[in-house]
């Protein structure tokens, strides 16, 4: 995290010794608690006692069963666990968004995923339960509370006795997690086994998930289902970019059979290939959130390239809508597809031949052909016109008239190149790519980082009996002026028009979601640091000086400030919460036996 450096950030953490019951009793899954940063004291409200579904419910909303009847279409046939809710616009978009369009022609089994809004403001009574998991978790991860993920495993293959001739069905999850890599490799296991023995399967497979852990960040997770141990860890926000945490193996590993290095990326290279020419330029489209629409001939290609794109400018979390397998019978397909105004900050992933003429007005499209045959030569080195893109047909590539703003890595491309006739391991081509897009977005984003950093008040400026000073605003045109000294030229060998970029990208949704966060990370810290000034007065010595009603006043203040800094954990020093504490009980000892009564209650067990 940006603003973590300083030296209160930088302490142990005390770790917790108390075991959750909860997790000994109802949970056959271990959990190996890995140190997870900088984050305060022990948090003793992180793990309430859980119900019956609440554990099922931190992993997904519901699993649905979504097969064709002739007369009805697409229908949702089960839902799992029973009690969960979806609204009718829901269940539509589930049943529309969990079939391939019918000129993909995907028989056998296919996976891909969607993503759609929820159609209500439906409150969870879980909300501080769950949001508890997010707290530590890196930005690009957090669960979504305005939109759901379908992860589809779809079945199509040839049924005689049926009058349509195939057997057609898809096993849908619905989470708020985007970990497409996880739920993909969950439903492998679920799905071949659900087609098979149908629904007692989907029952069983409900109550093992809901006696897993919950997915808290920094751990560890082993977790069995239908028969099988998955192992995975659950990244945070301490985590350095571009590291690997891969799980380590321990004695119980006979165990397992499912070993993930990843809950949530995609294979970047199998999915840029056919436009690897033009990944610096995808880059800039995606960080300045311009409209984008991605023309595949599958769903899993379609939402594969969508989710590629979104993770190209990580550690930033691409805060505009993005559709992974859009379809004309989505609920937002006359939103996003009038001409009557400029196209919207989102990314489309469709297959149907028709968007080719819908979207014909969209500024940058991008047509992938299929990833099976990647292992040719991308031969699309030109940026295509606009106006040659008629039908879905059309050649692989980009066709856009934007001009990039930074000049061409010539670099990258020819190391690819290098990779792709060296048939190097396509593991190593991503990993590659991956490591080229980071360094690109954290050279773009240091000089935002460092600018920011000294919208900070100085610490001397902190009274522990006066409100804590407010930040500084930020300014453009004072933070452009620090490009000259202190820009991205200090890290990456690129050249070009990087003031512009900035300058558009300070219009864009990704900043603004960017700031709200360093905003709210900023004010939590100067909340702790003026949390941590209070700890260190005399207040005994201080309410010598004061009238009861005034030192009343005062414990309740210091009870407010020891809620919220529980409540919002924030980073404040080991200890320093106990301290506090400590102090409001002093003080209220202080006090006549009547007030000692109302403002001192003991400790809850």
């Amino acid at each position: 995290m940006a603003l973590q450096g300083t030296e209160e950030m930088g302490e142990p953490i005390e770790e917790s010794e108390e075991v959750d019951e909860q997790d000994m009793s109802i949970s056959p899954a271990e959990e190996i608690t890995l140190p997870v940063g900088p984050g305060g004291e022990e948090d003793t409200e992180s793990d309430p006692l859980l119900l019956p579904w609440d554990r099922f419910s931190a992993w997904l909303h519901c699993i649905c069963v979504v097969g064709f009847d002739l007369e009805l279409g697409q229908a949702v046939e089960v839902i799992y666990p029973h009690h969960s809710k979806l609204s009718e616009k829901e269940k539509i978009s589930i049943c529309y968004l969990s079939f391939p369009d019918s000129n993909s022609g995907c028989l056998g089994d296919t996976q891909f995923c969607f993503r759609f809004r929820q159609a209500s403001s439906r409150k969870s009574s879980q909300g501080y339960f769950l949001d508890a998991f997010d707290r530590d978790a890196p930005v690009f991860l957090k669960r979504d509370h305005g939109h759901y993920y379908g992860y589809v495993y779809f079945r199509q293959v040839r049924d005689k006795t049926l009058k349509r001739g195939y057997f057609q069905k898809s096993l849908v999850l619905i989470s708020r997690l985007p970990y497409p890599t996880f739920f993909h490799s969950l439903l492998k296991i679920i799905a071949p086994e659900y087609f098979e023995k149908q629904e007692p399967c989907l029952e069983a497979a409900c109550n093992d998930i809901d006696r897993w852990p919950t997915p808290d960040p920094g751990k560890t997770l082993t977790l069995p289902i239908l028969g099988v141990v998955m192992k995975v860890r659950i990244p945070t926000c301490y985590d350095k970019p571009g590291t690997s945490h891969l799980v380590q193996s321990s004695q119980t590993d006979s165990l397992v059979s499912v070993v993930l290095p990843s809950i949530y990326e995609v294979d970047l290279f199998r999915c840029f290939h056919p436009v690897y020419f033009h990944i610096q330029m995808l880059w800039e489209l995606v960080l300045l959130g311009e409209a984008l629409v991605v023309m595949a001939p599958s769903p899993s290609e379609s939402s594969d390239t969508v989710l590629a794109l979104v993770s190209c400018i990580s550690p930033l979390r691409y805060c505009s809508d993005f559709r992974p397998y859009f379809t004309i019978h989505d609920s937002e397909f006359k939103e996003y597809t009038t001409r009557t105004q400029a196209p919207p900050s989102v990314i489309l992933g469709v297959t149907n031949p028709f968007f080719a003429k819908t979207l014909q007005h969209w500024p940058h499209i991008i047509r992938i052909g299929d990833m099976k045959q990647a292992g040719e030569m991308a031969k699309q080195m030109k940026v295509k016109k606009l106006k040659n893109l008629k039908t879905l047909d059309s050649k692989p590539g980009v066709y856009s008239a934007y001009k990039s703003f930074i000049n061409k890595d010539d670099e990258i491309i020819k190391q690819l190149q290098k990779g792709v006739q060296q048939k190097r391991p396509s593991a190593a081509q991503n990993a590659i790519l991956r490591r080229y897009f980071l360094e690109l977005t954290q050279s773009f984003i240091i000089p935002l980082e460092r600018y920011v950093a000294s919208l900070m008040p100085l610490q001397k400026t902190i009274c522990p009996w006066k409100s804590p000073p407010q930040l500084r605003s930020f300014s453009q045109e004072e933070f452009v002026k620090t490009l000259e000294k202190a820009g991205p030229q200090l890290t990456s060998r690129l050249k070009g028009d990087w003031m512009g970029l900035y300058r558009q990208f300070l219009k864009s949704p990704n900043f603004d979601g960017w700031f709200r966060n360093r905003r709210r990370e900023m004010m939590q810290k100067l909340e702790a640091l003026h949390l941590e000034a209070l700890c260190e007065e005399d207040l005994q010595q201080r309410v010598q000086k004061h009238t009861e009603v005034e030192t009343v006043d005062l414990v309740l203040k210091l009870k407010e400030k020891l809620t919220q800094a529980k409540r919002e954990r924030l980073p404040v020093r080991p200890g320093t919460l106990g301290k506090l504490q400590a102090h409001i009980e002093a003080v209220i000892l202080a006090l006549p036996e009547d007030l000692q009564g109302i403002l001192h209650k003991p400790p809850t067990p």
